[in-house]
Formats: C-alpha cells, sequence, structure tokens
C-alpha cells in the first residue's frame, strides 16, 4: 500500500480513509481537493471515474483500473528517472486528467509534492528548485513575462507541458533553456501522455516520440490509432490527424472535427491558428459559420484586438486566401473549457450568434 509525501511530510491510508481529522485543516481550498483525491484513491474500489475536459462537445465519463493510471505513472517516472523525494509541483486542476496524474506519480514513485493554487502565475508564490513538474502552455507563458518567474522555471529539473498546443513563439522561447523541458501528447482516454516531445536544448525535435509500451498507427482517413495495453483495454481511434514516420515518430495536425470545407477546399483549424499565433496579441479562435455559396465560411473570432487594421493586414499577408477569415468578429471573452483549452462547441455556437451588420463584424473579402 503506497503513502504519500507531501510538502515533505508523510501520509498514510488511514489519514485520508479513516475517522481521523481531516488532514490540511486550516490549508487551501486545492489541499481540500487533494485530500478529496486522495480519499477516493485510497478507497477499497479498483476503479477511478475520470472525465474528458469537453473542448469539442460534452465531457464524457471514462471508468480507469488504478493499475492502469499507476502503469502510465511508471512510464513517465523511468522516463525521467524519478525517484523517491524528488520535488514535485502540483499547480493543475485536480478536476481533470493532468492533475490527478502528477499525484498518482508521486505515489507511484515517492516523490515529494507540493500543491500550489492552479492559476495562471504558479511560480510566484513558490521558489523551490522542483525536480519534475507539468503546466499548461498560458502558465509557462505567463512566466517568461517576469524575470522572477522565468529564473524559477529554468531551475525546474524536468518539465512537461500539455492540455494544449504549443505555438512558434513560446516553442522557440523554450528553446535555449537550461533544463529539460518537453511537449506531451495524450488524452482522458489514454491516463495521460503517451507520447513526449523535447523543446528545450540540443536534443529538440518536432515529432512526437511513443513511449516503449505504446504502438501507433494511422487509419485510412489518417487518424492516430494507439495500441497502449497497459493503460487501455482497447486501440484507440482518435479525433486527431497525424503524419507519422516509419520511427513511429508523429506530429499532430490538427483534429478530424476541426476541419471546414470551404468552397470545396479543406481547411486545419489549427494550422491557421498557428500562423496566426505570433501576430496576434490576446486569446482568438477560428471556427467558421454556414455559408450559402461557400458551405462553410471561416471566421476569426477575437478578444478586442490593440490593432484591428493590423491584424487585417497581416491576416491577408500570412494566409493564402482560402484560408481568411470571411467575417472577424470581436467578443468579450473566447469559451475555455475547465483546463484552459479553446472550447470548440461553445466558440461555433457564439460564431453561430454573430449580427452580421454590427460595427464589430469586419469583412475580408
Amino acid at each position: 500500500m503506497y503513502t504519500i509525501s507531501i510538502e515533505n511530510i508523510i501520509y498514510a491510508p488511514a489519514d485520508f480513509t479513516g475517522e481521523r481529522k481531516p488532514v490540511f485543516a486550516g490549508k487551501s481550498p486545492f489541499h481540500r481537493q487533494l485530500y478529496l483525491f486522495l480519499r477516493e484513491w485510497f478507497s477499497d474500489s479498483a476503479t477511478y471515474r475520470l472525465h474528458t475536459s469537453g473542448s469539442t462537445g460534452t465531457p464524457k465519463e471514462i471508468i480507469v483500473r488504478k493499475e492502469q493510471m499507476l502503469q502510465s505513472a511508471k512510464g513517465t517516472c523511468d522516463f525521467f528517472h524519478l525517484k523517491k523525494g524528488d520535488k514535485a509541483l502540483l499547480c493543475l486542476p485536480l478536476a481533470y486528467i493532468a492533475g490527478k496524474m502528477m499525484v498518482v506519480r508521486a505515489l507511484y514513485a515517492g516523490l515529494d509534492i507540493y500543491p500550489v493554487e492552479p492559476d495562471g502565475h504558479p511560480l510566484i508564490r513558490t521558489d523551490i528548485p522542483f525536480d519534475f513538474a507539468a503546466m499548461v502552455p498560458l502558465q509557462v507563458y505567463n512566466s517568461l513575462q517576469a524575470e522572477k518567474e522565468k529564473q524559477r522555471l529554468s531551475r525546474i529539473k524536468h518539465l512537461i507541458i500539455g492540455g494544449g498546443a504549443i505555438d512558434e513563439t513560446l516553442d522557440a522561447a523554450l528553446r535555449e533553456f537550461p533544463n529539460s523541458i518537453y511537449s506531451t501528447y495524450g488524452m482522458t482516454e489514454t491516463v495521460s501522455h503517451i507520447a513526449l516531445r523535447r523543446i528545450s536544448g540540443a536534443g529538440a525535435r518536432s515529432y512526437y516520440t511513443p513511449f516503449p509500451t505504446v504502438e501507433v498507427a494511422l487509419s485510412e482517413d489518417n487518424r492516430l490509432i494507439i495500441n497502449a495495453p497497459l493503460i487501455a483495454d482497447q486501440p484507440l481511434l482518435t479525433n486527431d490527424i497525424a503524419e507519422l514516420r516509419t520511427d513511429s515518430s508523429f506530429r499532430i495536425i490538427g483534429r478530424i472535427d476541426n476541419v471546414v470545407n470551404s468552397g470545396g477546399i479543406k481547411i486545419q483549424i489549427e494550422e491557421v491558428e498557428q500562423v496566426l499565433h505570433p501576430f496576434i496579441t490576446g486569446n482568438f479562435a477560428i471556427t467558421s459559420i454556414s455559408h450559402p455559396k461557400l458551405g462553410e465560411a471561416i471566421v476569426l473570432l477575437i478578444e478586442h484586438p490593440d490593432n484591428p487594421v493590423h491584424v487585417k493586414k497581416n491576416i491577408k499577408k500570412l494566409l493564402p486566401r482560402h484560408q481568411q477569415p470571411l467575417l472577424i468578429h470581436v467578443v468579450e471573452a473566447i469559451p475555455q473549457t475547465g483546463n484552459g483549452k479553446i472550447d470548440r462547441s461553445a466558440v461555433k455556437q457564439l460564431a453561430k450568434k454573430i449580427n452580421l451588420s454590427s460595427p464589430t463584424t469586419g469583412y475580408m473579402y
């Protein structure tokens, strides 16, 4: 039976499942969430209920075996040679798989885990030189904007980044960092990541490499198929369109449900966003609306741009005509899921409500 080290204090299962006074009394609400997770983990049940992020639709409930979660943790801990007593930062929401798996890794390898309330600046409140941490791209981006946080980021021995795409600007900013930084690929259905891509140092790569226990292939429509018998009972056909090399490394082009057919030309939303990211300040999203002539028309939703004219000029300069948004619309906020991903379903619904006569809507052609 596993124990867990939290902020250099060892806790036993009975600390969470018995009738004792709850641990973490007087600490943060995030500590309370950690307590509830561990209470369920140390219960007699051999399974655990997970929920997908809901970035492309209604969140789904998935039931996995705790042993599968431990096998996932083993893959990560073995890869980074994490060992008992290594300090790990927990700064991701425990409602999602990424946060839960940080705790399971601590349980598996005996890591000493430090909970920090998940927000955009997790390194403001701690100066511990962590051996291991997981963050979403927004947290990393924000940490780069302040020198103190940037220094703390560079002192994390192994940093993994997941939960969203890493654009070219962030990728380039991390290239020269002295520590080990990786982008992850995975999902709730695969119990966290099944492949890694190094971002920093001489070993930086543009393709993901799956763990040795994982096999990948492509379907007829170029969707990635994952066969990971230690963490999933059946091969998984994903909705991710991928390019696969003969050595099993791969890169993700986008999701099949994010393909827009405009005038007979198929456009991958993520590819358009990737081109625009370095040139648009603030949050934005590419989506589509029905169009009588084109079938579907590309739409750019953007949160109050500093210079709308500059945005339009960049779009015309950077994108081929068939990828340029037919409409640009300013919105108060880009809908996001609880773990910071663009809520594609909500974005599409927001686009459907656009008033084409509104002064905040600009026509590209």
